[in-house]
């Protein structure tokens, strides 16, 4: 059957779009294969009635409701490929089954590259975390590690003092940070560490200590990263020829609309890092216009 709208990607902002719709009595077909960037975050925050939920159950629960709508339809694997002609998308997934749609969601998010440092992988999601806004107050008041250099550290480790004031900024080598920035920093009593990370040791997921070459370790409880390397999960919109702008982002339009008909992007897919209420935000949003074309189309068709 020809579905009224595909969504691909199943993270809050797609599942958001397909609740919208699927109310609407539209036809959805949801295509996800399970890899949310959130996967090892033991409990995500700052979404309304579900503060400290984890991510995969925060998933279950909005699949469950989905459950209820007739109209729409889950379906477990990867799209490889979307391509559109006559109007219509047609995607393929990677076990060569395939939808065609009148419209397309992307939803895919974002994925993590973390850098080489021995002992983050281990300790990532536990007790090193991307997102201050997702973390910070359950480690508020710890002795933090700030991990990164160039243009963004600065900047996020003056957000992070919000969260605590027993910070140590570690860039791994050259700083690249003027006088004015390392002043502002001993100012404030926090120590920068510009020399190569041995490792981040911790206890099964636990930071205790950066130890740094020669072997100095400084105690530290919590690390924040701002730079994790992410870069959008899913390259199908550049199968449809849409253009990235300046800042390397897929180029979109209010409400994530691209320069293809009928074509959106939306969530972290869209903007890197929108956080979970605000994926969940943009996909109702979506929804609503997406609602307004189809209703426009089908009217038109009655004449």
């Amino acid at each position: 059957m020809d579905w009224d709208v595909a969504i691909i990607g199943g993270g809050p902002a797609g599942l958001s779009a397909a609740l919208l719709l699927g109310r609407a009595l539209r036809t959805v077909i949801l295509i996800d294969n399970d890899r949310p960037r959130n996967a090892v975050v033991k409990a995500s925050h700052g979404y309304m009635t579900r503060d400290g939920t984890a991510p995969g159950e925060l998933r279950r629960l909005a699949r469950e409701e989905l459950r209820a709508y007739a109209s729409v339809h889950l379906v477990s694997g990867t799209a490889a490929d979307v391509s559109q002609a006559d109007g219509e998308f047609l995607i393929t997934l990677s076990d060569g089954s395939s939808y065609i749609s009148r419209k397309l969601i992307i939803a895919t998010g974002y994925a993590d590259h973390l850098p080489d440092l021995p002992g983050l992988r281990e300790a990532y999601g536990i007790s090193v975390f991307p997102c201050p806004f997702c973390d910070g107050y359950e480690h508020r008041n710890t002795p933090m590690a700030v991990f990164g250099r160039g243009e963004q550290v600065y900047p996020f480790t003056k957000k992070l003092y919000n969260w605590s004031k027993d910070l140590a900024l570690f860039t791994n080598g050259p700083s690249g940070l003027g006088a004015r920035e390392r002043s502002e920093l001993s100012d404030r009593g926090i120590p920068l560490f510009e020399e190569p990370i041995q490792e981040l040791a911790s206890r099964n997921g636990m930071l205790h200590a950066v130890i740094l070459r020669g072997g100095a370790a400084i105690p530290r409880t919590t690390g924040f990263i701002p730079d994790t390397g992410g870069a959008e999960a899913s390259d199908l919109p550049e199968r449809l020829l849409v253009k990235r702008d300046q800042t390397g982002k897929f180029d979109t339009g209010p409400h994530g609309k691209t320069s293809v008909d009928g074509m959106y992007i939306i969530g972290d897919a869209k903007n890197a890092f929108t956080g979970l209420i605000g994926a969940a935000g943009e996909g109702y949003e979506a929804g609503t216009i997406l609602l307004r074309e189809l209703a426009e189309e089908d009217w038109s068709r009655c004449r």
